[in-house]
């Protein structure tokens, strides 16, 4: 809406680079800070003790109005046209170069601005050939001495590869978010069709059997009023239990999944550069012990991305006799002396579970995070799974190299 007051040829397309800038949340007057390199315009005629002359000023003041209109419709336009006004400065500068050699700044910008466009980077760099070649080529016939246009194709060249790397991972960051959503989505849509599993099969029987001894109690109001009424205090008390389970079942729904946490943190670290080795059995945990580990995986695989400088990461739980271990351990800095928010928010939620929460962090040595709780053994998972899962070994601290500190 902020827009709707400028001409129409100024709103950004939906695809301009300003409008990627304020999806991104930044101003959308942030590309104009690379109209700082215009200052070549008036450093140009330094070399040339002639060129600072009337000629040169008004020329710059007929061409540099120009020239900021043609950039600026690079950045609002669509991707689609804004390569014709990227052209066009470099035809600017053609134009001028037999008078105002200040006018390669403009072909600089040009040729920057093409590939910000919607271009391959191969047919990119055909075209940046082809753009050099006609520039020295006229600046030859100009008679140019060759020191002032050796460095336009390297500049063009070197400019042109920066910003294409910028844009690779621009849209490296646009696939993870998006696969980070798709996560988020896939969870969300497993846990309702969970919810609605656990919902059916705790109330279809439940609501079947309330609706047989409500029509049972119906058919002997009459003829035997005292069974009538011992079968409605039944259907009384079947339906407070009902809702008892389901309101337990709706304490639920806001638990995180494990797995679905693990998930999130792989496409996290990942996008830090640091590698994640994880061992994680499909165990059956009491509710309030799997969001509070789901939990502390989130809190501690933030901490090693802003904190750790770590380029390994390990999460591994498993289970030691009547207790269950999580174990989260970084090859990074270490070093941790005072606990933050963060840590000390893990530790509450694991103190509530009557676990306990160890911190093992040496200076340059990695951190190793360890979590252990009891569970009482009806709530685990069958002794088969068990047993294969307490052969997981535990996860040490990793040294700077990626070495077990052990």
């Amino acid at each position: 809406m902020r827009f709707l007051s400028l001409p129409p040829w100024m709103r950004p397309a939906p695809d301009s680079l300003v409008a990627q800038s304020i999806a991104k949340g930044k101003s959308p007057w942030v590309d104009a800070v690379h109209l700082l390199w215009t200052a070549w315009l008036f450093i140009t005629p330094v070399f040339d003790r002639d060129s600072w002359n009337l000629r040169w000023v008004a020329l710059t003041l007929a061409s540099y109005p120009l020239f900021l209109w043609l950039y600026a419709m690079c950045c609002v336009a669509s991707r689609r046209v804004s390569r014709n006004y990227a052209f066009a400065m470099v035809a600017l500068c053609m134009a001028m170069l037999p008078w105002y050699p200040s006018g390669m700044t403009y072909f600089v910008f040009g040729c920057v601005m093409l590939r910000v466009c919607s271009m391959r980077l191969r047919g990119y760099l055909l075209t940046l050939l082809g753009l050099n070649v006609a520039l020295l080529g006229e600046a030859w016939l100009l008679h140019y001495p060759w020191q002032a246009t050796f460095t336009i194709p390297i500049v063009t060249l070197i400019i042109g590869l920066v910003v294409n790397a910028e844009r690779t991972s621009e849209e490296k960051d646009a696939e993870l978010r998006l696969s980070h959503d798709e996560v988020r989505r896939l969870a969300a849509t497993a846990e309702r069709e969970r919810i609605g599993r656990d919902l059916h099969d705790l109330l279809g029987h439940t609501l079947s059997l309330i609706t047989l001894k409500l029509e049972l109690s119906r058919k002997l109001f009459d003829r035997d009023s005292e069974a009538a009424r011992r079968e409605m205090s039944e259907a009384e008390a079947v339906a407070r239990h009902a809702l008892a389970e389901v309101r337990a079942a709706v304490t639920g729904i806001r638990a995180t999944d494990l797995a679905a946490e693990l998930a999130s943190a792989r496409l996290l670290l990942g996008a830090s550069g640091v590698h994640l080795d994880y061992q994680l059995p499909a165990l059956q945990l009491p509710e309030q012990v799997e969001r509070a580990l789901a939990l502390v995986i989130r809190e501690a695989s933030t901490n090693i991305v802003r904190h750790a400088r770590a380029s390994q990461a390990r999460i591994a739980l498993s289970i030691e006799a009547a207790d269950v271990l999580l174990e989260v351990a970084d090859n990074g800095r270490g070093g941790l002396v005072l606990e933050g928010n963060g840590l000390a928010g893990m530790r509450e939620r694991v103190n509530g579970l009557g676990g306990t929460l160890q911190i093992d962090s040496p200076a340059g040595r990695g951190t190793c995070l360890r979590v252990r709780t009891t569970v009482p053994s009806a709530s685990l998972a069958h002794a088969a799974l068990r047993e294969s899962v307490r052969a997981v070994a535990p996860v040490p601290a990793l040294d700077a190299t990626g070495r077990s500190a052990a």
